[in-house]
């Protein structure tokens, strides 16, 4: 097996080895989407446009939880992954448990802090207060959410110990169940025909879609087949030292993460403060949010994909290959980004009316004109995506963290003051469009430069490059 996917990652035909790593990250990338999305869906068409808002204001706790799940998960793997080339049993073992107890650490922490604060927390979020306020369906949704952070953080972490011992299908087989579980919950908790309970049963179907998940990958994990060396008799067995390790490695992800966890409160808060109707404005940034993550999705897969091509051949120092790859992989972006644009600009109104039974005016009028803007600029982010992808791959962390930061925070928040200052809530949609395009000609130069850097090293003999 290990001799197969060298060859795979090393001899066989880029192109065939990019598309055979990428659907199953893609498949397990729609998936992570469809979850949020069909939440969304749900509750709009069974509770309202304005509770739709409500699953905006209560995702920034989700957020910040798969923050903490992907930094452990990925800290972990690392460690796992060098112990696993090795042999060493025992700090295999060790990283898992440590990585099982960081997760139930920080998730309870979360949840406790998080239900004792609920009020305070969500109006800090951007929830509105009053009788047409959003307060109280964000309540009923985090409630639930809080209880089960437990298994959503641990499905996370472990989906990325199954992808660091080589079994992807098993982290995609488990993202599949929660969505799917969640799928045919959704309807039956929330709408009158069945439990009619509307947001409340939103959230409770969500954390039974993530304990399914979990539940799938944890016995996954403790099989024979898996070499994780799982012994519940000695999970107590954890390194202390390794706490800190595991979360210097995955300290990189987590930051990526949490701040979108953070440009969601600070969007709130502004549409709270300058709309006059900040439930719908809230609910429309809402569904702009899902649906441009739904829309994106693919392109992520195609990147998850590349990086471990790109790690092999740049470690290989076979940069033939890895030109060729990255080269493809940029010319597929493109592609499927301006389709999604187009999508988009075509299909705006329609898409919008899924997440809705009321046909509001504002919602509808608005809430598609606020999508065609923000999708403006898919044209040009494929650059960037591909950048951040490569340099984690080549190992160069801080890079890939930049050039994520340079359009999610860098740019992206004076911005953001700056256009909602003269414009209003239209400067927000415009504020996405505006970053998209600084960030992405930005990278567009620093990827024609790495491109050539990369053409240069081809022909220079490998004795040289040592």
């Amino acid at each position: 097996m290990d001799q197969a996917r060298s060859d795979l990652l090393g001899k066989t035909n880029v192109k065939k080895a990019l598309i055979q790593l990428s659907i199953p990250a893609t498949i397990a990338m729609i998936v992570t989407a469809l979850y949020n999305l069909t939440d969304t869906i749900f509750v709009g068409q069974g509770s309202g446009d304005i509770a739709i808002g409500a699953l905006s204001i209560a995702n920034p706790v989700q957020m910040i939880v798969m923050a903490f799940g992907l930094m452990i998960g990925v800290g972990a793997s690392s460690i796992f992954s060098r112990a696993y080339g090795r042999n060493d049993k025992v700090t295999m073992r060790r990283s898992v448990n440590t990585a099982i107890f960081m997760g139930v650490f920080f998730s309870v922490l979360i949840a406790v802090i998080g239900l004792i604060f609920l009020d305070d927390l969500l109006l800090f979020f951007g929830a509105t207060d009053g009788p047409d306020g959003n307060l109280h369906y964000a309540e009923d949704y985090l409630f639930y959410i809080l209880i089960g952070l437990v298994p959503f953080s641990l499905s996370v972490i472990f989906n990325n110990l199954a992808r660091a011992e080589g079994r992807a299908k098993i982290a995609m087989i488990s993202m599949v169940i929660g969505a799917g579980v969640n799928i045919i919950l959704d309807p039956i908790f929330i709408f009158d025909w069945g439990l009619n309970m509307g947001v409340k049963g939103a959230a409770i179907a969500t954390v039974i879609a993530k304990t399914a998940s979990f539940i799938y990958v944890f016995l996954a994990s403790i099989s024979s087949q898996s070499k994780l060396n799982i012994d519940l008799k000695k999970l107590y067995e954890i390194d202390k030292k390794m706490v800190l390790e595991i979360s210097t490695i995955g300290f990189s992800s987590f930051i990526r993460n949490a701040l979108g966890a953070f440009l969601v409160i600070i969007i709130n808060n502004i549409i709270k403060d300058i709309s006059l109707t900040p439930e719908i404005h809230i609910s429309i940034f809402g569904v702009v949010n899902r649906l441009v993550m739904f829309l994106l999705m693919p392109g992520f897969g195609l990147v998850q994909g590349l990086q471990p091509i790109v790690g092999y051949n740049f470690g290989a120092k076979l940069y033939h290959r890895l030109h060729e790859v990255i080269a493809y992989a940029m010319k597929l972006l493109s592609y499927y980004f301006v389709g999604a644009l187009l999508f988009t600009m075509v299909l705006a109104k329609p898409l919008f009316m899924l997440f809705t039974s009321e046909s509001n005016s504002l919602l509808l009028s608005e809430g598609p004109a606020a999508l065609r803007v923000v999708a403006l600029g898919f044209g040009v982010i494929g650059f960037q995506v591909i950048l951040s992808s490569v340099y984690q791959a080549m190992g160069y962390p801080l890079r890939a963290f930049l050039v994520a930061a340079s359009r999610q925070f860098i740019l992206f928040i004076p911005i953001l003051f700056i256009l909602t200052h003269y414009f209003g809530i239209e400067g927000i949609w415009w504020t996405f469009f505006a970053a998209d395009v600084i960030a992405g000609i930005g990278s567009m130069f620093v990827y024609r430069y790495e491109m050539k850097d990369l053409h240069d090293k081809i022909n220079i003999p490998v004795q040289q490059l040592t």
